[in-house]
């Protein structure tokens, strides 16, 4: 039951950090040789990052090419697996192009591997496509 509560703690940072676009507070909850991959990556996104720097820098570059907003993570399911160390998070991130713009809805799951309260693992399965939309959706000003 420790290690349910622990991982689900852990998912809810890495929700604040998503709503944040804060690379520096996503990648605090890495282990510094953590891998996070990308089986559906959305064209011009990598397919993984390996280690913690990488997931630093990675989500630094990617969240800062397209001046988008998190305006919440909504349709939250945490689901425990038999492993202890592994939680599945399916949820949805809305998005919109500065203040005024259409607000877009990108569906993911991901598969969390936690281990000593750090992410060891991530399996991160988000609808390439709508990614994809957010990326060259045009810019309204803020």
């Amino acid at each position: 039951m420790r290690n349910v509560m622990e991982n689900r703690t852990v998912v809810e940072r890495y929700h604040q950090a998503m709503r944040d676009k804060s690379s520096d507070a996503l990648a605090d909850l890495y282990a510094e040789d953590a891998v996070h991959e990308f089986p559906f990556t959305a064209p011009g996104f990598p397919g993984r990052f390996e280690g913690r720097e990488a997931v630093r820098e990675g989500y630094r570059r990617a969240w800062g090419a397209v001046p988008f907003q998190v305006h919440g993570i909504e349709d939250v399911t945490m689901y425990p697996t038999a492993d202890p160390e592994v939680i599945v998070s399916e949820q949805v991130t809305v998005v919109g192009m500065g203040s005024g713009g259409p607000r877009l809805r990108v569906p993911s799951l991901i598969v969390l591997r936690i281990r000593d309260g750090q992410i060891v693992h991530c399996r991160d399965y988000m609808d390439a496509l709508a990614a994809s939309e957010v990326r060259s959706a045009p810019s309204q000003a803020s």
